[in-house]
């Protein structure tokens, strides 16, 4: 039986759609869902926007596959990939694909992939509309993972050679704070998997938040795990249960009682 990190993935790249300057962070958060097998990217090579692409290619073996735009206003490299992804989904030869793109086009694509059984993790820009979103299992934003591969975002040099005890600067966190519906999501959610007395695994309550809204990162709100996130709602109580192993512990949570 294959585990999560044993699944073989096809990676298909949009590059009219993505940023090429992101092609690092994007495959780092790949390989943390599987090993992927197949990576392709598609485009009109013979346009000059796309050159920059070219060492990006070579670093991280991806194959480029040319689709020449036979009329203006059509977008021909979205039918190549559909019609690559369905024959790789007819070989058997993988176990999911990762839709790398923010072009809500793949939207009827994916949703056909799950059908047969695939897990689809879609990738892209936080101007990606909603049902392509929601038609993966997962959705990344690129923008997050351009800020946790790079510490600079975090921590600026300074050159001041009076402040040694201070050398770095703190920038200002961009992310959005929690919003009352993402608090309330996780709220319902945590009652959904509750037992009589309230308590819930923090691991079930994630996975079903991801079920619901497929988007859902910590990263989004600026924290790399769910349990930080939980733990700066104060509306809702940890509980942290030694198992047979005392080095691991599980997390559970529920709703604080007003």
């Amino acid at each position: 039986m294959r585990t999560s990190h044993d699944l073989r993935l096809a990676v298909l790249i949009d590059a009219d759609n993505v940023p090429y300057a992101n092609i690092k962070g994007i495959m780092e958060e790949i390989a943390k869902y599987g090993n992927p097998t197949t990576k392709r990217i598609y485009a009109d090579w013979t346009k000059p926007t796309v050159s920059g692409w070219k060492n990006v290619l070579l670093e991280n073996a991806i194959t480029p596959i040319q689709q020449y735009s036979y009329s203006t206003g059509k977008n021909a490299t979205d039918s190549a990939m559909i019609i690559d992804a369905m024959d790789i989904l007819y070989s058997g030869k993988v176990d999911g694909f990762c839709i790398i793109s923010s072009d809500s086009d793949f939207t009827r694509l994916a949703t056909r992939l799950r059908e047969a059984g695939m897990m689809v993790i879609g990738i892209g820009e936080k101007k990606t509309l909603n049902p392509f979103i929601v038609a993966c299992d997962r959705f990344i934003y690129i923008e997050i993972l351009g800020n946790n591969s790079d510490k600079e975002s975090e921590e600026v040099k300074t050159n001041e050679p009076a402040a040694k005890k201070d050398t770095k600067r703190k920038v200002p966190s961009r992310e959005p704070k929690l919003n009352k519906a993402t608090i309330k999501l996780i709220s319902t959610t945590i009652n959904d998997v509750a037992d009589e007395s309230g308590w819930a695994y923090l691991a079930d309550v994630g996975s079903l938040i991801m079920k619901k809204q497929p988007d859902f990162d910590p990263r989004n709100f600026g924290f790399f795990k769910l349990t930080p996130l939980i733990r700066s709602i104060p509306s809702i109580e940890i509980d942290e249960r030694e198992t047979g192993n005392r080095a691991v512990k599980h997390i559970y949570i529920r709703n604080k009682h007003s």
